[in-house]
């Protein structure tokens, strides 16, 4: 699903609650870390969480639903963008622009995860 796709699901939800559950749908539905791909544990999110690339296409794992899904949002942004593409991106932005009505551990992960691909 791309980024767009996402963004267009998200914002016809009223519901915060509907919101996060389709959060929690996306990660479910995201795709599975290829053979090969290059994987970096996130410090700073309270969730295990893993964003994994194998050339410009970027994958994740997480041990939360929740955790997995915003992963998925925030890597759905920069697939199959290069790294200086990532970095000219207004991706904490975007991501704001979403809605949704997280935590601020949460939060944290968020920032930690868009710190990483920013430094790729």
């Amino acid at each position: 699903m791309t980024y767009g796709e996402i963004k267009n699901l998200l914002m016809m939800m009223d519901n915060p609650a509907d919101r996060l559950e389709m959060v929690m749908d996306i990660g479910a539905q995201s795709s599975k870390v290829p053979d090969g791909a290059i994987c970096t544990e996130i410090l700073g999110c309270s969730s295990f969480v893993q964003i994994c690339r194998q050339d410009n296409n970027f994958f994740v794992n997480a041990d939360s639903a929740l955790v997995r899904g915003v992963a998925a949002i925030i890597v759905s942004m920069v697939d199959g963008k290069t790294a200086q593409e990532i970095r000219e991106m207004d991706i904490a932005g975007e991501f704001s622009s979403l809605g949704l009505n997280l935590g601020t551990g949460r939060l944290n992960g968020v920032d930690s995860m868009i710190r990483f691909l920013k430094n790729l």
